[in-house]
C-alpha cells in the first residue's frame, strides 16, 4: 500500500525526520512518501498557522488521489484541515493527534500530553475533548520551546521532555504520555527508555492505523459530511464570460 505522510509546514528537514519515523514502524510492503508544501509557515503554532497551511495541504491530497495513494497521514498535532482532507480523499485520512489519543486510551486508563509551546495547550485540550477522551487526559504540558527548537537545540528539548514526562507520571498520575508534536517523533524510543513511561508518537500511531484501515478494506465514507466537495456553478461568472 502507499501512504502519503504530509507535514503541513514547509520545513523540509522536519519532513525528512517524520518520514524516517514513519518508515521505521511501517510494514515491509508499505511505501511511505513524506512531503511538505511550499509557501506554508515554517512551523505550525496556532490557529492562523493552521489556516495558512491547509489549502496547500489539500492540493497535495488532490494530487495523491490522482496518483493512487491509499491513505494519508497529516503530520501535525493540531490535525489541521482533517475534515476537509477527508472530503477530498477516497482512502483513510489520519491525523496524528487523533491516532495518538486512540492509542493512549487503548493502552492506558489515564494519559498526559507533552507539547511545545503553552499557546498550543488549549488547542490540544479542545481536540482531545472533541475526540471523546477529555476525561482520560490528565494534563497537557508544554516544554516552552518553539517547534523549530526541537532541531536547533535538541539537547535542551530532550531534557525538558524528560522532565515533563516524569512530572506527568509522578504529578498527573498518567500511565502513558503522548508527544504533542510531529517533530518529536524521533525521540520517542529514547524518551521511553529514559523515563520508563510508555511514550506514544502520533506519527507511528497514525501510520499503523492507516495500514490497518487500508488492509481491512476501509475507506472514507462518501455518504453525508465527508462526501466529495460539490462542484459549484456561478451564474454571475457565466453571464460575464
Amino acid at each position: 500500500m502507499k501512504i502519503l505522510v504530509i507535514n503541513p509546514n514547509s520545513t523540509a528537514s522536519m519532513t525528512a525526520q517524520i518520514g524516517e519515523s514513519a518508515r521505521r514502524c511501517a510494514f515491509a510492503g508499505t511505501e511511505i512518501e513524506a512531503v511538505n508544501p511550499m509557501g506554508t509557515p515554517a512551523s505550525i503554532e496556532g490557529h492562523a498557522d493552521e489556516a495558512w497551511s491547509v489549502p496547500a495541504m489539500l492540493e497535495l491530497i488532490r494530487d495523491g488521489e490522482a496518483r493512487g495513494i491509499d491513505a494519508y497521514v497529516i503530520a501535525c498535532f493540531d490535525d489541521p484541515g482533517l475534515a476537509a482532507a477527508r472530503e477530498i480523499a477516497r482512502g483513510p485520512v489520519i491525523g496524528i493527534c487523533q491516532a495518538a489519543v486512540q492509542v493512549a486510551t487503548t493502552i492506558a486508563t489515564r494519559f498526559s500530553i507533552v507539547t511545545t509551546l503553552p499557546r498550543s495547550v488549549p488547542i490540544i485540550e479542545d481536540l482531545v475533548e472533541a475526540y471523546g477522551a477529555g476525561h482520560r487526559c490528565r494534563n497537557v504540558r508544554a516544554v516552552d520551546m518553539p517547534v523549530l527548537a526541537l532541531e536547533s537545540d535538541p539537547v535542551t528539548a530532550e531534557a525538558r521532555l524528560v522532565r515533563e514526562i516524569e512530572a506527568a507520571r509522578d504529578v498527573d498520575g498518567a500511565e502513558a504520555v503522548v508527544l504533542g508534536c510531529a517533530g518529536m517523533s524521533e525521540l520517542c524510543a529514547r524518551l521511553q527508555h529514559r523515563t520508563g513511561v510508555p511514550v506514544i508518537d502520533g506519527v507511528s500511531a497514525a501510520v499503523k492505523l492507516a495500514e490497518g484501515l487500508v488492509g481491512g478494506g476501509y475507506a472514507t465514507s462518501k455518504i453525508g459530511a465527508y462526501d466529495y466537495p460539490r462542484v459549484k456553478f456561478s451564474p454571475v461568472l457565466a453571464e460575464t464570460a
